[in-house]
């Protein structure tokens, strides 16, 4: 069963990838606002209706400051604060301002801490997006497929999505970003899903090695998914994909 998360600020959880993360969800909390409709999503699909509320600027910083604080005192501090939640974070409007003022916080609370984002890239086409991403300590960027197509039946984009362009704008970076991409299988409106072909990973492979990420994560389906018959791939074959990740020179972890 998929599910929203119900707060703000939510965790801290054991992240897979990151550690004890507490969450920071800048989306509304009675539906999924997203850019994408992956057929994976644990949060379900994006459906349409009347425009929600996005959380304003001061009760995000209100919240975070007062559920670190009392981590801190509890001398139990997250490992990482993670933008994720309910859909796409950088869609929010006030994005840079939010993630300025989450920086400034975890500087003066809880230095050690790392500050993530988790985001399908769409929004790189704003100027404001990817300044904020050059803040946070890991801009961790998706990039699901090389292949357009492919693109269209997994991530299922609701506007405007070339994997080019996004190669383009996480080309900017300058080797800071991570890029992280979800591995499965499957079927999906009698449609066969699978980027774990040769043609998938090879075509993948070398738009990794466009980038030059400072690191890649790949994973597989964990939780429940929207979309039935998918199919989670074994770890075997992430840790295949990801010495070839290490082959081009770049870090690769793994969560199966």
């Amino acid at each position: 069963m998929t599910v929203l998360y119900d707060n703000i600020i939510f965790g801290p959880i054991h992240s897979r990838r990151l550690g004890l993360s507490l969450g920071i969800n800048l989306l509304p909390l009675e539906c999924k606002l997203c850019s994408f409709n992956c057929i994976y999503c644990e949060c379900g699909w994006t459906l349409g209706g009347p425009k929600p509320k996005f959380h304003n600027k001061e009760a995000v910083l209100a919240m975070l400051e007062q559920r670190l604080s009392a981590m801190v005192a509890e001398g139990t501090p997250p490992d990482v604060l993670t933008f994720a939640g309910n859909g796409e974070p950088t869609m929010h409007p006030h994005f840079e301002e939010i993630v300025q003022g989450v920086v400034s916080l975890r500087n003066r609370l809880c230095p050690n801490a790392k500050v993530s984002v988790l985001t399908n890239a769409t929004m790189l086409h704003k100027e404001s997006v990817c300044r904020a991403l050059r803040m946070v300590d890991n801009p961790i960027l998706k990039l699901d497929s090389a292949f357009d197509h492919t693109v269209q039946l997994i991530d299922k984009p609701l506007g405007h999505y070339s994997v080019a362009e996004v190669v383009g704008r996480m080309k900017s970076f300058g080797g800071r970003c991570i890029v992280q991409t979800m591995f499965l299988r499957g079927e999906f409106e009698s449609e066969v899903i699978d980027n774990t072909t040769e043609e998938e990973v090879a075509a993948w492979l070398k738009l990794i090695e466009e980038i030059a990420p400072r690191s890649v994560m790949v994973y597989t389906i964990d939780r429940d998914t929207p979309a039935p018959n998918l199919q989670k791939v074994p770890v075997e074959e992430l840790r295949a994909i990801a010495e070839r990740v290490r082959a081009l020179g770049v870090e690769c972890s793994v969560a199966g």
